[in-house]
């Protein structure tokens, strides 16, 4: 009940939304608002939403940078398993989620809020991830989401609303983007607008991080990226922090028109939407792993990897980043990277991440003397392979006898 409600914390972004709810909340429930706004490398400044929150009467308002978390603690976790959702989707907007809603729930305790808000709608995926995380982190801790509740369901009506109640509206100059987009440090996003009919083919100005591969250079660039127990940790021999890192690749990705989609996904709530992401130094990352992962690998742990990730993928995607049976696979994964080390040379061309080279120094468990072509010098024994195959056939041979 909106009287049992005595401050919450609102995810605060200080665009039209949020500040409609900001107003909403304080209306609707009485109650104390305090604002939290996270930098997860959007690109667009956060600091001013601290003045957007002064204006409306905020007193305590938490901005933070979380880049390096976002990344260490989320991004890097979720390549170790190599997870892409419905063979496409590298989960940009999905990973955002569960640290906002830790962080949520972590001011919650701090200022002893009894409420958390978000601005996500009641059709989306975002709504699940939030709660999910929410509950799993504070289990009494009570969810507002004004979108399920109120009546302001549309942009005439939000501004009608902010209007209303002098809430200051900044209206961007320039072209506005028709599309609805989300962005941190690992993708941008795109709905909406024509978008929502799947035979529309994206228009060149909508993307951002990169050019598209037909304007791409005519020259591919090498790039070389060091793992280290699975994690990158060094660009062409030079070390830098996770952030840093991902920035970097996202840059040089983009320069070369890697890692745009277009996709038509299953939505947890049931429904089919289409979206168009950029994950330019995502999809550097995951070509790279991969590759130092098949060096280094045991054939079975690889294989064991590869079908244990569409179920963690989809944990991701559905919002049960904090499960018990997604930790417990975070777990097994990371165990398995243990002896992922090494250099993986990556060309990249109009479009195209290509490997072109790995090494590991330490750990590879490629062995020239048995993979060889020329005279092994008594590495391999080929008569082995006779009685290996036949044992393998035993039961097809017995099956065939029966006339099955």
């Amino acid at each position: 009940m909106a009287s049992e409600v005595n401050k919450v914390v609102l995810a605060y972004s200080g665009g039209l939304d949020t500040s409609v709810i900001l107003k909403w909340l304080e209306d609707t429930y009485g109650c104390e608002v305090v604002t939290f706004t996270a930098d997860i490398g959007q690109g667009e400044e956060v600091e001013p939403a601290r003045t957007k929150a002064q204006a409306l009467g905020v007193k305590e308002i938490y901005i933070e940078d979380l880049r390096e978390e976002f990344v260490r603690d989320f991004v890097f976790p979720m390549f170790r398993a190599n997870a892409v959702y419905e063979g496409e989707y590298l989960l940009g907007t999905s990973i955002a989620r569960p640290l906002i809603a830790k962080r949520l729930v972590e001011i919650a305790n701090e200022t002893g809020a009894d409420a958390v808000s978000h601005g996500a709608t009641g059709k989306g995926n975002d709504q699940v991830r939030f709660e999910l995380g929410a509950y799993a982190l504070k289990p009494g801790v009570h969810v507002i989401a004004p979108w399920r509740e109120w009546d302001l369901t549309s942009r005439e009506k939000l501004l009608a609303y902010a209007e209303k109640h002098s809430i200051p509206v900044e209206m961007k100059r320039g072209k506005k983007s028709p599309y609805s987009m989300d962005a941190n440090l690992l993708h941008i996003s795109y709905e909406g607008n024509q978008l929502e009919d799947p035979w529309f083919e994206a228009e060149e100005d909508m993307w951002r991080w990169s050019v598209s591969p037909e304007a791409a250079p005519d020259k591919a660039e090498y790039v070389e990226i060091t793992f280290e127990q699975g994690d990158p940790v060094a660009i062409n021999g030079e070390p830098m922090s996770p952030a840093t890192l991902l920035d970097h690749l996202n840059r040089l990705g983009g320069a070369h028109g890697v890692g745009r989609l277009d996709l038509v996904e299953n939505r947890y709530v049931g429904m089919k939407s289409r979206g168009c992401y950029e994950t330019p130094g995502g999809s550097i990352l995951l070509k790279a792993h991969r590759a130092i992962e098949s060096l280094t690998l045991d054939r079975e742990a690889a294989h064991l990897k590869d079908e244990l990730m569409p179920r963690y993928a989809s944990l991701i995607y559905n919002g049960y980043w904090w499960s018990p049976e997604r930790r417990m696979m975070q777990s097994l994964i990371d165990a398995s990277q243990t002896h992922v080390n090494g250099i993986v040379r990556i060309k990249l061309y109009k479009g195209n991440v290509i490997i072109a080279g790995r090494q590991s120094a330490t750990d590879s468990l490629f062995d020239t003397h048995i993979a060889t072509f020329e005279d092994d010098a008594g590495a391999y024994d080929q008569k082995d392979a006779e009685g290996f195959i036949k044992l393998n056939a035993l039961r097809m041979r017995i099956a065939a006898q029966r006339g099955r």
